[in-house]
């Protein structure tokens, strides 16, 4: 625990006291404290915020679509299934 400690110190000397703050936030609510952890959100974090996910629509998508598995299972008017 104490190297851990001695290693946030050392990024706060490099990055500043709120970035390493921010970054042993997100460790924290990660559960990630394994060995680079903080050294990787630091990077990450650098690199700004995530763009949001793009969503494509289903008009060009090469999937058949499940409409096909609408009477899967269900009774014909002959009684038959």
């Amino acid at each position: 625990m104490r190297s851990k400690m001695a290693e946030a110190v050392a990024f706060a000397k490099l990055h500043g006291a709120a970035a390493v703050d921010q970054a042993l936030g997100t460790a924290a609510l990660a559960g990630r404290f394994a060995d680079a952890d903080l050294a990787a959100i630091l990077t990450h974090q650098q690199h700004g915020p995530a763009a949001a996910p793009i969503r494509v629509s289903d008009t060009h998508s090469l999937q058949p679509g499940t409409a096909g598995w609408a009477g899967f299972g269900a009774v014909s008017p002959d009684g038959d299934k």
